[in-house]
């Protein structure tokens, strides 16, 4: 069997185009000259590029010692029987086993492994750690050959060692910066302890930056027979800060003189102690998180919160109250800077689906972005307006709805969004009483055509609403209906931060199980929407956000979200538009031939939001 790169379709192993979307099955386009190269082959013959699926394999054999003495390293072509992973580079010891690069020359087919019940021990830390996606790379494959475990694993070399960037950046780190990635380290120390990996922090060339300079590891290494302190993670640090010629803080040596005197032996301990030393280091109050409309008319300020990855808050769901919020906020532990814009890239398409005969869905997209170069670095500000309305009423009626209301939208923000004046120094996001007067006006546009063409029951037309409103590194959503917000960010994974008005889950937040809820005929009739009744029945639900790591933020009408589609698919259809190496609009593309492979019942919708920050270095130094 071979799976579409493309479309995700399953395809016979003697195919030479997938049968859905006609891509090739063998093979793919030069990333560098546009040459075509076998998918079984490293390199492209015209330019050289590397072009083959390269992974990291390790190889745990059974009695390492005595086998390395007796017959040394052996010489491998290909590691597995059916000569699938043929071998590019020599095999090195490392670790009680050995490991080297191997190219995957049939990439398409389906890996040996369930991820459930992994065939080689090696891979259960990778599987078993979901704090630490993106910070580990991923299992591609891993399975059991007579006295050896095998695993292979998306290969890192390609990401910057944390000490060539410290010997490498032109420009001063700032102190809050290390800071951070100190914190990011005692985080991964306590959570690989109970793995007995810790070891994987004291390999200096094993710490990497991606490139949002999060750090991240080329690999697992277990830990030595002897015990590993907190002492030992101070000599790494003590090695890191080796590589910097700046004038550094006093108080991290002092700290640091601390922990290599064994008088810090916890993990909470050091975490306080990091932590004091942030907050000292700071001029400007915290902000707030995330904030909701009820704690607050407007946005946070400037400064930003970076919380550290695998914190309870972290993973806290987008229904937490305010009041809740900020109580897990007192006791949270985080480094903070100051972010900025760094760019802001946006598509959007519709399509009629599969089995409707005109397109009721409708979408607005209105930005505005500038840049300024200057000598230390590039600045943008961006302000984004973003609609997408999943209309109803049949007859033509459904697109009309919403159409009337992605312009009422986008005409009254155009005169009620403030811009920055001479006495105000930056422009801010509408205040939650401002955002709910358009959609109340959306509304009425739609009422009020019902009411003078007497429209009633079936015949009322309306549309759902899902809206974002972008300033810089902050974002205001609101929807009415089911329509959905999703963001995806590297450490959070997968969020939907709207919830469905719909009868189903008015019933879940009255306490009704989730199963009986659903289990009701009309479960997925919608409780609010646009038009078909006045504004009293429209109670939007509005929410402001800080941007504070790379996120992807997509806006989705009900033909795309339909089946858990995009919690089924986001690997392959989500995760890759972070880099800013995607092509937004192709992957939009990719989203809308998704949904017609596995919804097409209905219009498909979808808006694509890649914002990508960066610390704000200038207002550090």
């Amino acid at each position: 069997m071979l799976v579409c790169s493309q479309c995700q379709s399953e395809n016979s192993d003697t195919h030479k185009f997938c049968q859905v979307c006609g891509t090739s099955l063998t093979e793919k386009s030069c990333p560098n000259c546009g040459a075509s190269v076998l998918l079984s082959e490293e390199k492209c013959s015209q330019c050289g590029t590397v072009t083959g699926t390269i992974l990291r394999a390790i190889i745990a054999l059974h009695g390492f010692e005595d086998r390395l003495a007796q017959k040394g390293i052996p010489v491998l072509q290909h590691l597995d029987p059916a000569c699938r992973y043929r071998v590019v580079s020599g095999f090195q010891t490392a670790d009680a086993g050995i490991e080297g690069l191997v190219l995957d020359t049939r990439p398409l087919q389906p890996p040996l492994f369930d991820e459930f019940k992994p065939l080689s021990q090696l891979a259960n830390p990778y599987l078993h750690l979901p704090e630490l996606h993106q910070i580990l790379p991923g299992v591609y494959d891993t399975w059991q050959q007579g006295d050896q475990d095998i695993l292979l694993l998306e290969e890192r070399s390609h990401l910057l060692q944390l000490t060539e960037f410290m010997v490498q950046t032109n420009d001063t780190i700032p102190m809050l910066q290390i800071l951070h990635w100190f914190y990011e380290m005692v985080d991964l120390w306590e959570l690989l302890d109970p793995w007995r990996m810790r070891q994987s922090l004291l390999t200096l060339p094993n710490l990497r930056l991606d490139e949002d300079q999060v750090l991240c590891l080329q690999r697992l290494y277990r830990d030595p027979p002897t015990e590993l302190t907190l002492k030992n993670l101070g000599t790494i640090w003590q090695s890191l800060l080796s590589h910097l010629s700046q004038t550094q803080s006093a108080d991290l040596h002092l700290l640091l003189a601390d922990v290599l005197a064994e008088a810090v032996v916890t993990v909470e301990d050091l975490r306080s102690r990091l932590k004091l030393l942030a907050q000292e280091l700071q001029d400007t109050p915290l902000p707030a998180m995330i904030m909701s409309e009820s704690s607050s008319n407007s946005p946070s300020e400037s400064m930003s919160e970076l919380p550290l990855p695998h914190s309870d808050a972290e993973r806290q769901e987008t229904t937490t109250t305010p009041l809740e919020a900020e109580d897990e906020l007192d006791d949270l532990p985080t480094v903070v800077l100051p972010m900025q814009l760094f760019s802001l890239d946006d598509a959007g398409r519709t399509d009629i689906g599969r089995q409707r005969n005109h397109n009721e869905d409708c979408f607005s997209i209105d930005t505005q972005v500038t840049k300024t170069h200057l000598p230390s670095g590039k600045v943008v500000q961006a302000r984004g307006l973003y609609v997408l309305c999943d209309g109803m009423g049949g007859h033509s009626s459904g697109e009309v709805a919403s159409q009337l209301a992605a312009d009422t939208l986008r005409t009254y923000f155009q005169q009620h969004w403030q811009k920055a004046t001479e006495t105000r120094s930056a422009a801010k996001l509408p205040p939650v009483e401002v955002i709910r007067e358009a959609i109340w006006l959306a509304n009425k546009a739609i009422y009020d055509v019902n009411q003078t063409n007497a429209r009633s029951g079936s015949g009322r037309m309306g549309t759902t609403m899902v809206m974002v409103l972008l300033q810089d590194t902050e974002m205001a959503i609101a929807h009415v209906g089911d329509s959905r917000l999703y963001r995806y960010t590297r450490k959070r994974g997968l969020e939907q931060l709207t919830l469905d008005h719909e009868v189903g889950q008015r019933e879940i937040l009255r306490g009704v199980e989730p199963e009986i809820a659903y289990g009701r005929p009309d479960a997925y009739q919608l409780t609010q929407a646009l038009g078909p009744r006045d504004e009293h029945f429209v109670q939007p639900d509005v929410q402001y956000f800080e941007i504070n790591e790379d996120a992807v933020i997509i806006l989705a009408s009900d033909g795309l979200t339909d089946n858990n589609l995009l919690e089924k698919h986001w690997q392959t259809h989500v995760d890759p538009l972070v880099s800013s190496h995607a092509n937004l609009d192709q992957g939009v593309g990719k989203l809308i031939d998704l949904a017609n492979q596995h919804n097409g019942h209905d219009n498909i919708t979808a808006i694509a939001i890649r914002a990508k920050v960066r610390p704000n270095l200038e207002h550090l130094r």
